[in-house]
């Protein structure tokens, strides 16, 4: 700690960027400051929320990065972010970009939804912030016209060119001019103008109704009722054509809610609301959720921006290309209104939902780690083990960080200097090569590491760690009932079991953690088993298909203990005798 203030004195007053860091060097928190000594050492002064106090509570130290204006502070804290996804920083939960519509540029165009812009290859029609709406636009479009379908030309017509969806362009010609009438339709089409696509539905319905083609008229009448509801819009909300954004936010209890209307051809057509904890100024978190929202290499943004009067607009404009606009009046400063109203419908409704998962999460490893009496387990490690009769024996080990699985952090380990069933020495090779490659990359080391195992299990981990390693992590078993259900957590050095209320989230968390391991390891061995299994010996022997293959193995488990075996054993499971000969003779 005394270091720690060192560096906090001689902080510059120069704007930049801040990392905040663990015991381990890990990354947990990038933020933004106009100044950057008052900001750091307003992390280690005064009153903070709990969310706040727990980010200090695990800081140890820290890093920043200079900047000449605060724009570039803004540009440099994305990076950073995108670079090393620090737990504590929010990041949008839809990280792809929006899909949009697209007219491709080839000598038969094609209509397609696509999330990746080139604007040289094609017409562009979006975004669509609800990806559910442009598919169903574009199956729309694809009944009214009939571009080609297929990513290759076909030899021959396909089932779209038989069901009118396609002019056949494999086999028949299809001239420009049919290809420029439709491109111009479905233009016209997605940029709102259905009045006269409606009429000449209405006109062929009326025609196939008076020929008495009463199939034909009723798909008309079906496409003229898709129309109305795929282009329903909601209000119009102001009577220009020009796209826009507006955001409103709501703040609560530590939290800030961001709402963004998305309004195009002068209507409202999409709302999104983003909710996370506040770990900076409310102004900061705004500048970054911005920078965040909008794809800077995207040259499709709104045409305008607009935002609420409490924030800096100059700052936005330097980093998007968009004009960015704050009004004061009239139908534009409803909107503001509209969006913050969102925004504060947005974490009123959810709020209650964000604390039983911090209940079943944060305030689980919190109340873990007391029952414990350890330092709260952010990072817990559990390992199990899988095998058949000692066949093909794997190890697993599942990552939870603040309660909740990272499946990215999941590792699998085959077995490799065990033979037979040994359990304990089976888990001691997984641990084993974990830490000591969790020790020589420099990785993050877990705060607890449970094992599906009694006291056996236990003794067996703690003696690789700190026998073998010196490492000291605390190390609790989890014991199963006789119907394999999370029963008791065990811990200390005779296994004493832990008192905990069953209806309890830190216990759930545990039923969790065993069910995940449990579920990871079963999965693992069964692949490795499906592999081992498909290739064998077994495949050249006369009389042996892939069904008797399979109950030869399931019987005795390998091919190493079939050598041990009689004739005899292998008509006992219903082999006939010579198929038994040519096996034994097969294996030998």
């Amino acid at each position: 700690m005394t270091e720690l203030k060192l560096k906090l004195s001689v902080l510059p007053t120069e704007p930049g960027c801040y990392l905040m860091k663990d015991k381990y060097g890990e990354i947990l928190y990038v933020g933004k400051a106009k100044n950057l000594r008052n900001r750091v050492r307003s992390y280690f002064t005064g009153a903070h929320d709990e969310k706040t106090m727990r980010l200090v509570s695990e800081i140890t130290d820290f890093d920043f990065i200079v900047t000449s204006t605060e724009v570039e502070s803004l540009l440099l804290e994305l990076n950073l972010i995108k670079k090393h996804y620090p737990r504590y920083n929010i990041l949008l939960k839809d990280d792809k970009s929006y899909p949009f519509i697209k007219i491709t540029k080839e000598k038969h165009p094609r209509l397609l939804v696509t999330r990746t812009v080139k604007p040289s290859s094609g017409t562009y029609f979006g975004p669509y912030p609800n990806a559910y709406s442009a598919h169903e636009t574009k199956k729309l479009l694809d009944r009214i016209y009939p571009l080609r379908k297929c990513n290759t030309m076909p030899d021959k017509l396909c089932l779209y060119y038989h069901i009118g969806q396609c002019l056949g362009p494999c086999v028949y010609d299809v001239e420009q001019e049919q290809y420029d009438e439709m491109i111009q339709g479905i233009t016209r089409f997605l940029n709102g103008e259905t009045d006269q696509i409606m009429q000449d539905l209405k006109d062929k319905m009326e025609t196939a109704s008076e020929a008495l083609e009463f199939e034909k008229a009723k798909e008309y009448r079906d496409l003229r009722g898709h129309i109305e509801n795929t282009m329903m819009k909601q209000k119009m909300m102001t009577a220009d054509m020009t796209s826009r954004d507006v955001f409103g936010y709501s703040v609560s209890k530590g939290w800030m809610s961001i709402s963004v209307l998305l309004i195009r051809n002068g209507n409202l057509i999409e709302k999104k609301a983003e909710l996370f904890p506040i770990q900076d100024d409310i102004e900061e978190e705004f500048y970054r959720y911005i920078v965040q929202f909008y794809d800077l290499k995207s040259s499709l943004l709104p045409k305008e921006v607009h935002i609420p009067k409490e924030f800096n607009k100059d700052i936005i404009s330097e980093v998007i290309e968009s004009k960015v606009f704050q009004p004061k009046r009239g139908a534009k400063k409803e909107m503001i209104e509209l969006a913050v109203k969102n925004a504060k419908i947005a974490i009123d409704n959810k709020f209650d939902i964000i604390e039983r998962d911090e209940r079943r999460t944060v305030k689980a490893i919190e109340a873990l780690g007391e029952a414990l009496d350890i330092e709260t387990p952010i990072r817990i490690e559990a390992f199990d083990n899988s095998n058949i009769q000692g066949v093909d024996p794997v190890s697993v080990m599942v990552s939870f960080i603040d309660g909740k699985p990272s499946k990215k952090n999941y590792r699998k380990y085959k077995i490799k200097t065990v033979e037979d069933i040994d359990d304990y020495a089976s888990m001691a090779e997984a641990v084993r090569r974990r830490y000591t490659r969790v020790l020589k990359e420099k990785l993050p080391l877990p705060n607890l590491i449970i094992v599906d195992g009694a006291l056996g299990h236990m003794n067996t981990v703690k003696s690789v760690l700190l026998d073998e390693m010196s490492l000291d992590i605390p190390v609790a078993g989890l014991a199963k009932n006789d119907k394999h259900q999370t029963a008791e957590l065990l811990f200390g050095d005779n296994g004493e079991i832990v008192p905990m209320k069953k209806n309890s989230q830190s216990f759930y968390l545990l039923q969790r953690i065993q069910d995940e391991v449990h579920r990871f390891a079963i999965s693992f061995h069964r692949s490795i088993r499906s592999k081992s299994q498909a290739v064998s010996v077994l495949d050249n022997i006369e009389g042996v298909g892939p069904k008797r293959k399979q109950k030869l193995l399931k019987h005795f488990g390998s091919i190493k203990r079939m050598k041990d075996k009689e004739v005899n054993d292998f008509i006992e499971i219903g082999i006939p005798k010579n198929v038994a000969e040519h096996i034994l003779e097969g294996i030998k």
